[in-house]
């Protein structure tokens, strides 16, 4: 199974709340790009999709959504992959969908830092990577032997 492990894009700096910050047109413009490199570099067709509640986070998978190659797959909301999420709960979570699923693509669609901490708990070993926004990383995990290996990670 690959896990791809995207950050949202460019967001406004101030609004009421953290879960209310918008996306800015850069944003938009880098999360398109990203998801177009994706479709063109990899031509992936997607399973299921965990998206974080955050403002931020829907509006990138509103952007995305069109490029990708998504219209069998499951989407969720997921209150686990806030900011502050509890990476490994969701790498378990994620490996638990995975073996009881036929699942072979899943996008994360979340934020710093539980994104790097999503990478480096999926590839044991490894420093949590750094994520610019719209960045996406691609783990391998195979659910017979239990490992892992990252195999990329790409930002706009």
């Amino acid at each position: 199974m690959k896990v791809f492990i995207m950050r949202h894009g460019e967001a406004e700096s101030y609004a009421p709340s953290d879960e209310e910050r918008n996306l800015t047109s850069r944003g938009e413009s880098q999360s398109a790009k990203i998801a177009q490199w994706l479709m063109s570099t990899h031509h992936t067709k997607f399973d299921y999709v965990l998206v974080s509640p955050y403002i931020r986070a829907q509006q990138t998978w509103k952007v995305i959504k069109p490029i990708l190659s998504v219209a069998d797959a499951k989407v969720e909301t997921s209150d686990e992959i806030t900011p502050y999420g509890d990476s490994d709960d969701v790498v378990e979570y994620v490996k638990a969908l995975g073996s009881v699923a036929e699942i072979e693509n899943i996008l994360i669609v979340s934020h710093l830092p539980l994104v790097g901490y999503l990478t480096a708990d999926f590839v044991p070993g490894i420093m949590p990577p750094m994520f610019p926004t719209s960045a996406i990383s691609c783990v391998e995990y195979s659910h017979t032997t239990g490992k892992s290996e990252l195999l990329w990670l790409q930002q706009p």
